[in-house]
């Protein structure tokens, strides 16, 4: 077929096409200084601006595989009027599970509870695991660091500067080293110190400020006490710990001198949700450097501060931009 004829705008676009066949109408479309080519049988459109108050949301979901889940999410979207702005999904062949990241926009007037209560139907019917959001809901975070705050000042600033659409609520610390940075951003500093003997104190402490700041989600930036058995479960799913090795490799402590031991050519940094098992919670997001054979312990600590600072920031972001999907001892990243 022809291709569909320019509009006086489009005729100084700047189009590409690759290859010599299109055997499909091919939509010139121009936004700002770039292009949009649209390929596909069906007439493409661009999305159009949605006025103020009709709201964004993103769905989330995981059910057992089989045919027909698309359909259904993109059925009821419409019918409840919305427009999918992007859609991914992913059928994982071994668990026999599908995970799907739906963002819609609100092309009506609509109230959440209502689009939570009419999916509910189309949820049971395929067994789902899911979650129906506003896009505009930011998450309320609570950082614990010890005494290393390169990520603890990487996830400030980045908050600070708006990079970050998250609002720290509160610092926890068993050390009062970062009382003060803390204090400059104007976030509530709680030292909370850890001992044998009063960790159960410490850990009932930590989830009172919890529930009073109202946490969606902790991140342990290099916060260097274990957890216990009993708090992983109660944090389950809505706690990312950064570790300064790229596990499963150098697990437990002092992991650069374990990596400088052994001579390896990269180092890394993994960040995970915690579980109660040790440096073992599913991976969100990983981060390496290339070292080489002059690189002593402390230059290797060095250069990890910074994969460090990239792998929290990227999963705190993809966390709470509900793009992470728990997939067993695994996960799925939308990014």
């Amino acid at each position: 077929m022809p291709d569909i004829p320019p509009t006086n705008a489009e005729r100084n676009s700047r189009v590409v096409f690759q290859g010599e066949n299109r055997p499909w109408r091919c939509a010139r479309r121009i936004s700002g200084g770039r292009t949009l080519v649209l390929g596909a049988m069906a007439t493409a459109q661009l999305p159009t601006a949605q006025p103020a108050g009709y709201g964004q949301y993103v769905l989330t979901l995981s059910c057992p595989d089989r045919p027909g889940i698309v359909h259904a999410v993109a059925a009821y979207l419409h019918h409840a009027g919305g427009s999918i702005a992007d859609s991914q999904q992913f059928g994982d062949p071994y668990s026999g599970h599908f995970f799907m990241r739906v963002h819609a926009q609100m092309t009506r007037p609509c109230d959440l509870d209502e689009l939570r209560t009419g999916f509910a139907a189309v949820a049971e019917e395929f067994g789902m695991d899911w979650q129906l959001n506003d896009v505009t809901q930011r998450h309320r975070v609570l950082i614990m660091v010890s005494q290393h705050g390169h990520c603890l000042n990487d996830l400030l600033f980045r908050t600070e500067t708006e990079d970050l659409p998250i609002d720290v609520v509160a610092v926890v610390s068993n050390h009062a080293t970062f009382a003060g940075l803390a204090r400059w951003h104007g976030i509530g500093f709680h030292h909370v110190p850890v001992d044998l003997e009063n960790r159960q104190e410490a850990e009932q402490r930590l989830l009172k400020i919890v529930a009073e700041q109202n946490v969606d989600l902790v991140v342990l930036a290099r916060y260097m006490q274990i957890l216990s058995p009993e708090l992983c479960e109660e944090l389950a799913g809505r706690a990312i710990n950064i570790h300064h090795s790229f596990l499963p490799s150098f697990k437990g402590a002092r992991p650069y001198h374990q990596a400088h031991t052994r001579g390896v050519k990269l180092i890394g940094a993994t960040a995970h949700y915690v579980t109660s098992v040790l440096d073992e919670g599913p991976i969100i997001e990983q981060e390496i450097a290339r070292v080489d054979h002059g690189y002593t312990p402390d230059r290797l600590v060095a250069v990890g501060r910074d994969v460090e600072c990239l792998a929290l920031a990227r999963a705190v972001r993809w966390h709470v931009e509900r793009r992470v999907l728990i997939n067993g001892g695994r996960t799925v990243v939308f990014r």
